[in-house]
């Protein structure tokens, strides 16, 4: 088996109004050193087979496919 990591990001320049709220929240809260939060995701997955190559390659196809939508959001894949 194969873990993997993929970490979705919104791209610089697409507002984030999630992001907003929690910077606006951690500063009610006392947190008053937060400039600037930016909101993502993280898709934690197991692949059957020991191939890294074709496994970096099926992830991508995924993110590209369903997991980020590429026109405003960024992946990093990780493969443990």
């Amino acid at each position: 088996m194969i873990k993997a990591r993929v970490t979705v990001t919104l791209k610089n320049g697409v507002l984030d109004p999630q992001g907003k709220a929690i910077e606006g929240a951690l500063g009610a809260l006392g947190f008053d050193g937060v400039h600037q939060a930016r909101q993502g995701k993280v898709f934690d997955l197991q692949l059957e087979g020991t191939d890294k190559a074709k496994a970096e390659a099926d992830l991508k196809a995924m993110c590209e496919k369903l997991l980020a939508n590429t026109v405003i959001e960024n992946f990093s894949i990780s493969i443990d």
